[in-house]
């Protein structure tokens, strides 16, 4: 979660969009959440998966949310997702905090989760 698509969400708390579990179709964490936009078709779709899902199991309060890109296109175009994997991660009030495009390096998703907990 380096780079330019690895930096704090722009604006102010009060204007980020939040996310909750009607948009997420899933109970997001208690601290936080790592949420994944994939593909079928995309292998690193797959490591993103693996990697988010150890890091979630690390960090109690953590929860991995994965959706499926195509059957969501409706939340993938409000929040500007262009390829899979897409993560976002999420504060415990469902605020997206960082978000990054493509396979993750572990560490990256670590040191994002540090910034929403």
């Amino acid at each position: 979660m380096d780079g330019q698509a690895g930096r704090p969400e722009d604006g102010p708390d009060s204007a980020r969009p939040r996310l909750g579990a009607a948009e997420l179709g899933a109970e997001p964490g208690e601290r936080a959440s790592l949420v994944q936009f994939s593909s079928a078709f995309c292998q690193p779709c797959r490591a993103t998966r693996r990697i988010l899902a150890e890091v979630a199991a690390m960090v109690d309060g953590v929860a991995h949310i994965e959706i499926d890109a195509e059957e969501r296109l409706d939340l993938v175009r409000a929040l500007g997702i262009e390829k899979t994997p897409t993560v976002l991660v999420l504060d415990s009030a469902g605020r997206i905090v960082r978000r990054a495009a493509g396979m993750p390096r572990k560490v990256d998703v670590i040191a994002a989760l540090g910034a929403a907990v």
